[in-house]
Formats: C-alpha cells, sequence, structure tokens
C-alpha cells in the first residue's frame, strides 16, 4: 500500500505528470524551446483541401487520409491510396505533376 502511494504521488506531481496529463503544458526535463523563444505563434495549419498525389483528385484535407514522407505532409482521398504512396513514394513524386501513375480511375475509391 506505501509502494502504490507512493507511486501515485510520482505520477501526480513528479516525473510522471506530463503521462497522466497533469503537466499543463509546461515544459519539463528540457522539453519545450530555448530559454527567451516564445512558441505561442508557431502552429502548422493543413491547406483546406490538397490533391492526392497518387490519383490526382482533390481531397478535403480534413476528412482526408494522410501520410508523413521525408518532412512532408501528403492527403489521400482513400486508404488504398496511402498505403500505395507508402508502398513507393518515389514512384509518385517523380516531380511530374502532370503524370499521375495510378491505374485505378477516380470512382473506385469514393
Amino acid at each position: 500500500m506505501l509502494w502504490a502511494g507512493i507511486i501515485f504521488l510520482m505520477m501526480r506531481f513528479g516525473c510522471g505528470a506530463h503521462v497522466m496529463g497533469h503537466g499543463h503544458g509546461k515544459a519539463k526535463h528540457g522539453e519545450g524551446a530555448p530559454k527567451g523563444q516564445a512558441t505561442d505563434g508557431l502552429r502548422w495549419i493543413p491547406p483546406a483541401d490538397d490533391v492526392d498525389p497518387v490519383c490526382g483528385k482533390t481531397v478535403d484535407t480534413e476528412k482526408a487520409k494522410s501520410s508523413v514522407h521525408d518532412g512532408h505532409v501528403y492527403y489521400f482521398c482513400s486508404r488504398d491510396c496511402r498505403e500505395g504512396f507508402e508502398a513507393s513514394p518515389e514512384q509518385y513524386l517523380s516531380g511530374d505533376d502532370a503524370k499521375h501513375p495510378s491505374t485505378q480511375s477516380e470512382n473506385e475509391h469514393d
């Protein structure tokens, strides 16, 4: 019982507070911005819509499937397009935007 109480106090107030959701957004143990730099204005906001690199459809990013590759976020109309991209991203990121190597029609995965 004593050990349970000690572990509870550590999780609530000590090093485990961030795990329990009690960190209240405060950086601990060296996390966060360096001293003197504010991070309040730094937020990434996704575009309203983007083009699926696999099939070329315009997708609403709020409802789209997403994947991160090489530090960039890509949005997909379906799970199949996302899985195809993740299997071979170089095939779809060749730099030729006019070419969409998908063999599926747009209506196959609505």
